[in-house]
Formats: structure tokens, C-alpha cells, sequence
């Protein structure tokens, strides 16, 4: 596998082997797109959504981010996703995985927010997670779809 630079990613684009719905040139960085924040739920007893302004996140709080881009990949590319580290340094812990080849939605991503002391301002809007594309070997024999496509087509968090 091969991670595709800036360039790789807009003739992949051109050549429809992968859409960014949303695509704003400026979150392109050198070898990845910044995704941004569409959507925040705040998880708790009682799940609280939000869509518009600023969420603030409790201190050692779970939450989770939907993605105002809709990711489609082809059958010969995948993705990594990170979290943004500005968010890393205000004490958010992130753990995400894989883009199978073949998605196609919004993304989910799960975080937690470690501070002790204050609320994690959230903007709606905001640059939160980079996605890294990557070329595979060879395409996929089936895709996402085939395999589990469990989360396919998904808009918004989606937690189950």
C-alpha cells in the first residue's frame, strides 16, 4: 500500500476512483483531507445532539463526531483516520480504524474527553479528523457492501 500525497488524491478524485462530498480544497493537506465536524453527540444517559454552534463536552465525557463530508471509495482505495492533534492536546483520546474500499457515507468518529476541570468546546464546522487514503495491492474482490456493509450509506453519528 501506498499512501496517496495531495496530487494522487485529486486525479484520484478526477478519475472517480474516490468522492469527497464537501470537498473544500483548503482541508487537503500534503498526504490527507481534514475532515470536519457535521454533527456532535454528547453520550449519556441521555444522548444530546448537536448540529449547530458550539457542543460543550463534560469533562470525562464520551462523544461522538459525524462528518459533514460523504467519503466514497473505490474498490482499490482505502483510508486511515487520526485524530486532528490540536484536539489532542486539549484531552480528547481517539482510537479509529479503517475505511474498507467500498464505502460510501458519513463517518462516525468515537472519542473521549479526559479533561478534568473544564467543558471541550466542539464548533460545528471545525476541522476535527484527517483521513489518509491509501492505495491498494490490487481492488478489492467484493466491497464494503459485499462483505458486511453495515454502516453503509450512513448520514450523521451512528452509534448501533
Amino acid at each position: 500500500m501506498s499512501v496517496l500525497s495531495d496530487r494522487d488524491i485529486l486525479r484520484a478524485i478526477d478519475a472517480k476512483r474516490l468522492r469527497i462530498g464537501g470537498f473544500q480544497r483548503e482541508n487537503l493537506t500534503p498526504n490527507g483531507y481534514d475532515l470536519t465536524i457535521a454533527e456532535v453527540v454528547i453520550i449519556g444517559g441521555k444522548d444530546k445532539t448537536i448540529t449547530a454552534g458550539k457542543a460543550k463536552v463534560p469533562p470525562k465525557t464520551r462523544f461522538a463526531v459525524s462528518t459533514l463530508e460523504v467519503v466514497d471509495l473505490g474498490l482499490d482505495i482505502t483510508a486511515s483516520l487520526w485524530l486532528r492533534t490540536t484536539w489532542a492536546r486539549k484531552g480528547v483520546i481517539a482510537a479509529f480504524g479503517k475505511v474498507d474500499a467500498g464505502f460510501r457515507g458519513t463517518l462516525t468518529l468515537a472519542a473521549f474527553h479526559a479533561g478534568a476541570s473544564s467543558p471541550l468546546e466542539l464548533p460545528v464546522g471545525e476541522r476535527f479528523a484527517q483521513i489518509v487514503f491509501e492505495d491498494l495491492s490490487s481492488p478489492a474482490e467484493k466491497a464494503y457492501d459485499e462483505r458486511s456493509g453495515h454502516w453503509q450509506d450512513q448520514k450523521g453519528v451512528r452509534l448501533r
